[in-house]
């Protein structure tokens, strides 16, 4: 009898250590612990595939906080990314939601590449002006 109770103890105990544990990670991140993983690109003015150019400016979101300090140190390489990036793009690329979308995804592939201590969880645009 004994036996068959600390069983249930046991097997209750582990239903809902792990329900508890699985509530946690599931939960999305405040907005607190995303800006404390968060990096802002100041903004960028350059030239597009044409004659347009665009002034455009991010936030990157990583996902811990030595991601963060190693996207910092890698400023210059990311703002050459995007610059990069950038000058292969027309105008009409970069027009409507689709546009920035496509540009954030790749953005964020691009600077995962250089990563090493975390990876890029998103890529913000926060400024933008075509002309």
């Amino acid at each position: 009898m004994l036996i068959i109770l600390v069983s249930i103890a046991l097997i209750g105990g582990g239903a809902a250590y792990y329900v508890i544990h699985k509530g946690q990670e599931s939960k999305d991140p405040s907005i607190d612990d995303i800006l404390k993983t968060s990096v802002d690109v100041a903004e960028i003015t350059t030239n597009l595939k044409g004659d347009d150019y665009i002034k455009i400016s991010f936030k990157i979101q990583t996902d811990s906080k030595a991601a963060k300090d190693e996207l910092t140190k890698r400023d210059f390489q990311v703002k050459n990314i995007i610059i990069e990036e950038l000058s292969e793009k027309k105008a009409h690329d970069l027009q409507g939601k689709v546009g920035k979308l496509q540009l954030e995804n790749m953005l964020r592939s691009k600077i995962n590449e250089l990563m090493q201590d975390g990876k890029v969880v998103k890529v913000y645009i926060t400024e933008s002006l075509l002309q």
